[in-house]
């Protein structure tokens, strides 16, 4: 072998090793944060999911017919911008506002990131529950902004004095989750009322299954943002629609944000099926009430079988067990293709997340609970 021939591979096994060095070196320059950590989604057949709070029931049936109805060559173009669409009209019709005071985004996970990224820029921390939807610190993290979770009561309740502080923002769910509990509207209005001087989010996801909207509130408050969804109570999770409510000037920002991110978030499928679900009113009623009169039944059963919860307002309970450990619930259960979501943290480890399915699914769950608990 040529002592030039040598050389040159000398030369390039020293770049491999010091590009190994430099890959470790540029993760100095990597965001790193926790990531959120969904509900299992299992890849299997005749399974009960009960532990990502979708709906057990199918959209409305209009939205079954106008996917026979799509305009195929339409998905070779970008769609229209959403608050031009026709879902933008039907939402302010229906809720009776004006377009240009809603955001339409990509799941109100999308929408409630594009919120942590407008309106929470201040050097003081945001708040928002110690319980509560487990993306709140995960999106704080992602865009550098500091936070303060505020204890829940003993009763995991919010306590709106604890908001009565400097702060950045606030944010939180009403009904809260995981745990289901609905705040009186009165104590809502009054954090907005004492944060004048910074957004305040309500985020109402689970706001359709027995619950007082704070959306009328956006007319006197010019800083409430209300941001609700479509993938519980009108059961398009696979659709990703989410939307924000409040007055011009915030929609204004918001999309100033999104369009200097990504034009194009809302695909033409879920913008045209959208539309079928809102004017079906009467089908989202119906859905809404069969699954508030199965959670009705589904408390009477998990009381029977020794449950404790607290009053639930969303499509969801949140139950602990007197004698058995959650984690071991949890696990008999997976046993029986059951699946509900569990969470080793801090005051909820002994805690189950027990979406309200079909009235099939919930004896199915009664029975397998059954087996081992009484």
């Amino acid at each position: 072998m040529s002592r030039r021939l040598l050389s040159g591979m000398c030369r390039r096994h020293k770049v491999v090793k010091n590009g190994e060095a430099e890959l470790m070196k540029w993760e100095e320059n990597v965001r790193k944060v926790v990531p959120y950590t969904p509900g299992e989604q299992p890849r299997k057949d005749n399974i009960i999911k009960l532990n990502t709070n979708e709906s057990p029931y199918p959209p409305a049936p209009g939205v079954e017919r106008k996917i026979a109805e799509l305009d195929i060559d339409k998905m070779r173009l970008y769609p229209a911008f959403p608050e031009k669409t026709d879902l933008a009209g039907e939402l302010a019709d229906y809720y009776h506002i004006n377009r240009d005071q809603i955001f339409i985004g990509v799941g109100s996970d999308d929408v409630l990131s594009m919120a942590f990224l407008t309106f929470f820029q201040s050097e003081k921390p945001i708040f928002f529950p110690d319980i509560t939807y487990s993306f709140y610190d995960v999106w704080a993290d992602v865009y550098r902004i500091p936070y303060e979770t505020k204890v829940l009561d003993e009763n995991f309740c919010i306590r709106p004095e604890d908001y009565v502080q400097p702060n950045g923002g606030v944010i939180f769910p009403n009904p809260n989750a995981p745990t289901g509990i609905l705040m009186d509207i009165k104590k809502v209005e009054e954090i907005i009322a004492a944060n004048r001087d910074v957004v305040v989010i309500v985020d109402e996801a689970y706001i359709d299954f027995g619950g007082v909207s704070a959306l009328p509130l956006i007319e006197k408050y010019d800083n409430l943002l209300v941001v609700q969804t479509f993938s519980k109570s009108r059961a398009m999770a696979g659709m990703r629609i989410g939307y924000a409510m409040g007055n011009p000037k915030l929609i204004q920002y918001l999309n100033d944000v999104k369009y200097s991110v990504n034009s194009y978030t809302m695909n033409y499928t879920a913008l045209e099926l959208g539309v079928e679900s809102v004017r079906d009113e009467a089908y989202f009623k119906e859905c809404c009430n069969k699954i508030m009169k199965t959670r009705e039944e589904a408390e009477k059963e998990l009381t029977r079988l020794g449950f404790t919860f607290p009053k639930s307002y969303s499509n969801f309970i949140f139950a602990t067990h007197k004698e058995v450990p959650a984690q071991i619930i949890f696990e008999k259960l997976k046993e029986h293709d059951i699946y509900v979501r569990h969470w080793n943290k801090d005051r909820i480890d002994n805690y189950l997340r027990i979406t309200i399915g079909t009235d099939e699914q919930m004896k199915a769950l009664y029975n397998a609970l059954e087996e081992y608990i009484i």
